[in-house]
């Protein structure tokens, strides 16, 4: 089963953990006393990057009669969209920018270029998901509602074709978020599904509506003879977003590392605790500038989990800070490579696709779940729970969560080659 006690799993004790917390409060100060203009001249240098990319990219796709300028046209159109909603409207709706006090840039006035309302897609994802992350029961964003990511989520037949099903979820991956997002407010209203004429069922009509006809009705129209074109162009860029953005998610919440929790932790969770299970249940991936920008700076999940309000272009050095952070306090800091990190989360699809009986791995002790029990057999107190955090006595240095699963998996390596000599 997923984590009960974060605590116990992460080997810090009540003090490290309240410890932890404090620095990281003192990270967030220290941004927040040193935003100004280069902050705010960054934010509108990538507003007009996307106006000016989709401008050009209507221009080439309405007026060209040839193939190559259209496939430069959609590219750039794909781009446009990807930053819209990556770094602009994500980031924005964050409340990111809210401290510039400017009109048009701020959480309650940005309404983006996406299927769902921004009020609906912001109860779901910056309440919701960011309050709740990775606790089964509670963030819902944990499985999208038809994907099973965790052993905590029992086996059902249709589970067996989520190899398929999340190749859908990623070409309409907008249009399922923004579902998502609805049924999420229905919920939350006490409204029936049934009740088609409820406002929440009626204003993502509308968004839909409106979204549907800016993008195959009326671009397509003001292109002339162009329509079909223009139509398949607008098609093909919001498929390239809708994969980029469910590539950046995955990467984000379902590799080997981004941890699950049970509803169990949250009775008691402290604040410094909360920081604690953002940062075990997130992941990050490396990029350069140019993948940093088009993922909304979502390479660095952990950080943004940690600070979801606080601007994007700083993630990159309040990364560097966390990581010391992480090092201080023996935490492992879950990051990779893009293509492997979507690889380790594609395989818990494939993986939990199948029954638990036909799994190797117990629900403690996998690679996509698992729980502080993984530890007893190494080192345990009275109780059988694994002991608290120890200092190695020549350095000095703590030994908590990275030592303890180093421990875990040498143990296991030692196991498998008993078992191959027997």
């Amino acid at each position: 089963m997923a984590i009960t006690n974060i605590q116990t799993f992460a080997h810090l004790t009540e003090a490290d953990v309240e410890a932890f917390g404090r620095e990281l409060d003192q990270i967030r100060a220290d941004i927040e006393q040193s935003l100004g203009p280069r902050d705010a001249a960054y934010i509108h240098r990538v507003v007009r990057l996307h106006r000016g990319l989709e401008a050009a990219a209507r221009v080439l796709l309405c007026a060209s009669r040839y193939r190559a300028p259209r496939i430069a046209g959609t590219l750039m159109l794909a781009v446009a969209k990807s930053l819209e909603m990556m770094e602009l409207g994500h980031n924005i709706s964050h409340g990111q920018w809210d401290w510039m006090n400017d009109p048009e840039i701020h959480s309650s006035t940005w309404e983006w270029d996406y299927a769902g309302p921004s009020g609906q897609w912001k109860r779901s994802h910056n309440y919701v998901h960011h309050t709740y992350t990775n606790v089964y029961g509670m963030d819902e964003d944990l499985s999208f509602s038809v994907l099973r990511m965790t052993r905590d989520e029992p086996w059902r037949p249709i589970h067996a074709i989520q190899p398929v099903t999340s190749l859908a979820v990623a070409a309409g991956f907008e249009l399922a978020i923004s579902l998502h997002d609805c049924a999420l407010e229905r919920r939350h209203l006490g409204i029936r599904p049934g009740n088609l004429l409820a406002k929440p069922n009626v204003d993502f009509a509308r968004k839909l509506a409106a979204q549907a006809g800016k993008d195959f009705l009326l671009f397509p129209a003001l292109s002339g003879r162009n329509f079909r074109h223009t139509l398949a162009a607008n098609g093909t860029a919001l498929l390239l977003r809708n994969v980029w953005s469910y590539l950046v998610i995955m990467c984000g919440h379902f590799p080997d590392g981004a941890e699950k929790f049970t509803t169990e932790q949250l009775r008691t969770e402290t604040r410094s605790e909360w920081y604690l299970r953002q940062l075990l249940g997130t992941a990050n991936f490396t990029a350069g500038p140019v993948r940093a920008l088009l993922s909304g700076n979502l390479c660095y999940q952990i950080e943004h989990h940690l600070f979801p309000d606080l601007p994007s272009n700083r993630y990159p050095e309040i990364a560097e800070r966390v990581r010391a952070l992480c090092d201080k306090y023996d935490l492992p800091y879950t990051t990779g490579p893009l293509a492997g990190q979507f690889w380790l989360a594609y395989r818990t699809i494939w993986k939990l696709a199948l029954p638990d009986r036909l799994l190797r791995r117990s629900s403690d002790d996998a690679a996509e779940t698992s729980s502080e029990r993984k530890f007893l057999g190494l080192s345990l107190t009275a109780d059988g729970m694994p002991m608290r955090p120890a200092v190695h006595p020549g350095t000095g240095a703590r030994q908590g969560l990275r030592t303890a699963l180093a421990a875990a998996a040498a143990a296991r390596r030692i196991s498998r080659a008993a078992r191959r000599r027997r």
